[in-house]
């Protein structure tokens, strides 16, 4: 491609043009390759202005920056270098990367998902539904990436809009027309999804995480209502909330472009599940709709995954799908890597492995927990732990949502990053010890599990709560290999 053409997408304040073909895009210096063009942007941590010069020596042959003291130097240094100034170096990028890939996005009708909780399962769910009637598609989320049928791990929930841009050029490839994805709430304020045509939007619900970016729980919904509004695209064709969560419903009462679909359990919603009845690895429900009524079964447990069912679905209805095509998908289900995922055994004790690693996902995992043992008069024991460098005001909740529904908790590290583990502990007891629960610390997270699975007799459930699929303890020392469902097995396999 043409660096004059690039420039014709990018909103350029200055530029200095040329017949340079263009063969690639990247943000990252040590990813450049001779022909690319480099987009410089200022960031959260780091300045990417810094290497310019990098990138040149290593072929980048025009420089998209959004800093005019950059620019001047480029001008003065590489005067023969295609060179662009933007006032959105994130923007800019988005623009060349989509036309430097050939608008991938237009070929693929996206739908995005949006919350603090449910995101990665809805998109599973969703995903499985638009497969189960013969759809190729794009999945990029927490746990794993797919593209047409191929599974590759994830690096971030949301990547920067070039690797998605590039991953949908490749779905598009390979015959995809579908594309799933999970929108964090960074991405949407730092706008890594510019300019991506979102054809249905779903919002799962808002509890206190990420405080430590946003800095406040304002701040944090009015990041995840930019996917209502549109991210330098059109507002959602369909707008699919949770009305019985409290910011949902501020959602549904903004929306004015989009057609609005609510769904829930408490409240009156055009996707409603009524008739539940649940049981370990299983639960059957009737849903209503404003287009009838279906009976759906499904492998998932839990008034959670009742929610991620409802939202699935009626985002599968707004791409085309019939209720008993989407009842027939849902029996079959989508199992997610770490969400309620039970570590096989015949011990007679439950052993899950999940992801809940706020307060309300903990508390809404206990509960299911409870559920599942309250026929055989069982326990649960919970064991948990809050991440460092992360928003410390959860870290009192989390203890207080463990010790309120458990009979025994164990409190232990989870990925502490550059903080020791015990000032993070420490902070997390103070709620704890205020319910008055057995507890028992250990900072190490694999005594810890073997403490809490040794201390379960038959017919008790221990939950093993905060990383789910991730298989790194990160440390101040760096990352090492951890993995919560491998530590299990061994413990209950009875090895060391």
């Amino acid at each position: 491609m043409d660096w004059n053409e690039v420039l014709r997408e990018i909103a350029v304040i200055q530029s200095a043009e040329g017949e340079v073909p263009v063969r690639g895009v990247q943000y990252d210096s040590r990813r450049v390759v001779s022909g690319d063009l480099f987009v410089a942007m200022r960031g959260g941590s780091a300045d990417g202005n810094q290497f310019i010069d990098k990138a040149i020596s290593q072929g980048a042959v025009t420089v998209v920056t959004d800093s005019p003291e950059a620019y001047e130097k480029l001008r003065q240094k590489h005067a023969g270098t295609g060179a662009a100034l933007v006032e959105y170096g994130r923007r800019a990028l988005a623009e060349a990367s989509a036309a430097i890939f050939g608008h991938p996005q237009r070929h693929l009708a996206l739908s995005a998902v949006t919350g603090t909780n449910g995101k990665t399962t809805t998109a599973f769910l969703l995903e499985a539904m638009l497969k189960s009637v013969g759809r190729s598609c794009v999945l990029i989320g927490t746990i794993e990436t797919h593209i047409a049928g191929e599974v590759r791990e994830s690096p971030h929930t949301t990547p920067e809009s070039r690797d998605v841009l590039e991953l949908f050029s490749e779905g598009a490839k390979a015959g995809a027309t579908e594309a799933v994805m999970e929108m964090s709430s960074h991405a949407l304020e730092q706008e890594r999804v510019w300019g991506l045509p979102v054809d249905v939007a779903i919002f799962t619900n808002l509890t206190q995480d990420h405080l430590d970016f946003h800095g406040t729980m304002e701040r944090y919904f009015a990041a995840k209502t930019r996917l209502f509004e549109g991210v330098g695209a059109p507002p959602p064709r369909v707008a699919v909330v949770n009305v019985d969560d409290p910011y949902g419903q501020r959602i549904a009462e903004r929306i004015e472009r989009s057609q609005l679909v609510r769904y829930g359990l408490d409240v009156a919603a055009d996707f409603f599940a009524e008739e539940i009845r649940m049981r370990a690895g299983e639960t059957r429900l009737r849903m209503r709709t404003p287009h009838g009524a279906v009976e759906v079964r499904s492998p998932l447990t839990g008034r959670v995954n009742i929610y991620n069912l409802l939202a699935a679905s009626a985002a599968a209805w707004a791409r085309g799908l019939t209720l008993d095509q989407i009842a027939q998908a849902a029996e079959t289900g989508a199992q997610v890597p770490g969400r309620f995922e039970v570590v096989p055994t015949d011990t007679g004790v439950t052993v899950v492995v999940d992801y809940a690693h706020t307060d309300d996902a903990l508390r809404n995992l206990i509960v299911l927990a409870r559920e599942l043992v309250k026929e055989h008069s069982g326990r649960v024991i919970t064991l948990f732990g809050c991440g460092g460098d992360r928003d410390r005001t959860k870290r009192p909740r989390m203890g207080r949502a463990a010790g309120e529904g458990s009979d025994l908790v164990v409190l232990t590290s989870d990925n502490p990053r550059s903080e020791e583990p015990g000032a993070i502990v420490a902070e997390a007891l103070v709620g704890l010890r205020e319910t008055g629960t057995e507890s028992i610390v250990e900072e190490d997270r694999a005594a810890a599990i073997e403490i809490a699975i040794r201390s379960a007799d038959k017919g008790d459930i221990v939950l093993i709560a905060g990383k789910g699929h991730e298989k790194m303890q990160i440390l101040r020392s760096g990352a090492v290999p951890f993995d919560d469902s491998a530590v299990a097995a061994r413990v209950l396999r009875g090895e060391r």
